[in-house]
């Protein structure tokens, strides 16, 4: 492999981005990609994928290269030139990479590969947090699973299309995808490829939506015709599956804080040809109150850690504060008492995080079950997904039915 010039100025720049400015490796990366018009599919490929290869590894990459926060592009120069050598790709001569040892960086490798903080590039107290909570023998597997590159997942549109036909399509542009058993609606990608771009996409046969993900609607157990509240809808993925499962018949209020992921998703409603969903900005306290004991079916996709899906976010290692973390399990037992008042009688409610954290996540269904409002529910069963086990995001989710 033959490195180029800019785009190797690409990605130092967004690594400038990310770690000095405190950016979103996603929205940066997004931003690179349209830099330059003259880049095939390998040139993008390669800026996304050695940007996110060296967000993924900082710490490890900044020990080897012994430098330290925050990153001067000489710096950062040198974290590139131990990607680079740890790949086996060979450095040219430009002036960033005199003087690159590229044997000790190899010795220095071996030696922290020991070390699981810097095998595995996390921050000290996550390490702690994980083998508190998970254990020593579960947390190795799953910070090992959480550095994995993430598959490209598709969930079909049931309005639209079927799974066969999707996969049809896109075999026609020689993008190839299998079946994954015990996901009804999931076709997984065998390479990577831009499907944002096909005709199918644009015409709303399939979001991009992680397998795990996929789990959460199917477990409200929705039918045709209910009154459904989907309470932090975000830009709507688990919405627009909920309304794909009701056949569109019946209502969907989805909720959120930010009217501007509300906006997102009533674009990719209409791209999905959904047309049962009410959007709803959660301003003030009314409108959750006008939904109190009205509800069949109730979704809370709780605020928390994202340690499910650090191999989505790798930054996100770098951007967490264990504060943070106290913080979002205070808001995930309010949002819990708030939102389980919505649900009427015999009605359900699921309770989901995107954390492998037990004190996001059973711990605080336990608690809630505990309260004046939760001793109005029964626990049916809840289900806990790890990447390690299961080669998908990480997740929780738990079924409560109200009596």
């Amino acid at each position: 492999m033959r490195l180029h010039r800019n785009l190797c100025f690409a990605v130092i720049d967004g690594l400038t981005s990310i770690f000095n400015e405190g950016n979103y490796a996603d929205k940066v990366i997004q931003q690179l990609l349209k830099r330059d018009k003259r880049w095939g599919s390998r040139d993008r490929a390669f800026v996304a994928e050695t940007t996110y290869d060296i967000v993924r590894w900082k710490r490890l990459y900044a020990e080897i290269a012994e430098v330290k926060a925050p990153f001067d592009r000489d710096n950062l120069w040198r974290m590139f030139a131990v990607w680079a050598t740890l790949k086996g790709i060979k450095l040219p001569d430009w002036k960033y990479f005199e003087n690159t040892p590229t044997r000790k960086i190899k010795g220095r490798f071996d030696e922290l590969s020991k070390i699981r903080v810097f095998r595995e590039s996390i921050p000290d107290w996550m390490d702690a947090i994980g083998v508190d909570e998970l254990g020593e023998e579960k947390w190795t597997k799953e910070i090992a699973a959480q550095n994995q590159q993430a598959d490209v997942i598709l969930r079909v549109n049931t309005l639209k299309t079927t799974k066969e036909q999707l996969q049809n399509e896109l075999f026609d542009l020689n993008i190839e995808t299998e079946f994954i058993k015990g996901y009804p609606y999931a076709l997984k990608l065998k390479e990577r490829a831009n499907v944002f771009v096909t005709d199918a996409f644009k015409k709303g046969f399939f979001e991009v939506q992680d397998a795990s993900s996929q789990l959460v609607a199917e477990m409200l157990d929705v039918k045709p015709g209910m009154k459904v509240v989907d309470t932090c809808a975000g830009a709507g993925g688990k919405t627009l599956h909920l309304a794909s499962l009701m056949e569109n018949k019946g209502q969907i209020i989805a909720m959120d804080i930010y009217e501007s992921k509300l906006k997102k998703l009533k674009i990719r409603a209409r791209r999905n040809g959904v047309h049962n969903i009410d959007l709803k900005v959660i301003d003030s306290t009314k409108p959750i109150k006008k939904l109190y004991n009205k509800a069949d079916r109730v979704l809370i996709d709780a605020p928390c850690s994202g340690l499910g899906v650090l191999r989505r976010n790798p930054d996100a290692k770098w951007k967490l504060e264990p504060e943070f973390i106290d913080r979002i399990k205070v808001v995930q037992q309010e949002v819990l008492q708030k939102y389980s008042k919505m649900v009427k009688p015999g009605g359900k409610l699921v309770y989901a995080t995107c954390s492998v954290l037990p004190s996001e996540n059973e711990k605080q269904v336990n608690t809630f079950l505990t309260t004046d409002l939760g001793k109005e529910f029964n626990f049916v069963k809840d289900k806990k997904v790890l990447a390690h086990e299961s080669g998908y995001d990480g997740f929780y989710m738990a079924l409560l039915e109200k009596k």
